[in-house]
C-alpha cells in the first residue's frame, strides 16, 4: 500500500495571494482539494498534508505543522504517515495533477528507490555566467523539466531526509537527496500541463483547464 504526502506549507506571497496558496480557491475548490481528489481516484487513502499556521487538512487526511523549508515538511509529514512500503509526495501548488500521475510513479519504482514526473525539455537551455554571458548550450534532448509527484522507497526516502536542516534547505526536490545518498532515481514522462501555480497568470490558466476537464 502507498501513502502520499502532500506538501501545502507554502505562502501565497508570489501569488499576491491573502492566504496560504494551497488554500485559494481554484476552480471552485481550494487548490490543494483537486490534489486530494487525484490521490483518491488513483487508490491512495492515506494522506498526510503538511499545513501552514492556521489552516485544517481536508476531511479523511491528517495534518501537520510545515517546517521551515519544503523538504523539513515532508520529513514531518512522513514521521505522521501510517505503515507503507511506497510514498509518493506531491505539491499541492500542482492542481492539474491526474490519477494515472500517481498510479505511473509508483509503477516505476521497480527496480529504482524513486520515480519522478518530469516533462522532456522543449526549449533551448543555456548556462551564463554571473556576467550573464553564455559559456554552453545543454543538449536538450538529455534535460527534463522536473514536477511532482515524486514516488518512493519509503526506506530510501527516510534516510535520504536523515541529514542536517542545512542540507534540506538546499533540497529543491526530495528525488535530489536520494540521489545524494546513492539512491537510484527513474523518471516518468509527464507533460508540461502538470505545471506549478506560481502567478496570478498560473491560476487563471490553472482554472481554465480545470474548467475544460469538466470538473
Amino acid at each position: 500500500m502507498a501513502v502520499a504526502l502532500l506538501v501545502a506549507a507554502g505562502s501565497g506571497e508570489r501569488l499576491g495571494a491573502d492566504r496560504a496558496k494551497a488554500f485559494v480557491v481554484l476552480a471552485g475548490r481550494p487548490m490543494l482539494e483537486w490534489s486530494v481528489a487525484a490521490l483518491r481516484a488513483a487508490g491512495i487513502d492515506d494522506i498526510v498534508v503538511a499545513l501552514p499556521p492556521g489552516e485544517d487538512a481536508p476531511a479523511g487526511c491528517t495534518g501537520v505543522p510545515g517546517g521551515a523549508t519544503r523538504s523539513e515538511s515532508v520529513r514531518r509529514a512522513l514521521a505522521a504517515a501510517p505503515p507503507g512500503e511506497q510514498v509518493v509526495v506531491h505539491d499541492a501548488a500542482r492542481p492539474l495533477v491526474t490519477p494515472r500521475h500517481f498510479t505511473d510513479a509508483l509503477a516505476a519504482l521497480a527496480g529504482a528507490d524513486a520515480a519522478i514526473a518530469a516533462a522532456p525539455m522543449t526549449d533551448t537551455v543555456k548556462e551564463a555566467g554571473e556576467d550573464r554571458r553564455v559559456v554552453a548550450t545543454h543538449d536538450r534532448s538529455r534535460l527534463w523539466a522536473i514536477q511532482t509527484p515524486q514516488a518512493f522507497r519509503r526506506a530510501a526516502l527516510e534516510r535520504a531526509l536523515d541529514v542536517d536542516a542545512a542540507t534540506l534547505a538546499q533540497a529543491t526536490d526530495d528525488a535530489w537527496l536520494v540521489e545524494r545518498a546513492g539512491g537510484s532515481v527513474r523518471v516518468v514522462d509527464s507533460t508540461p500541463e502538470n505545471f506549478k501555480v506560481t502567478t496570478r497568470h498560473d491560476l487563471r490558466v490553472a482554472e481554465l483547464l480545470l474548467g475544460e476537464r469538466g470538473a
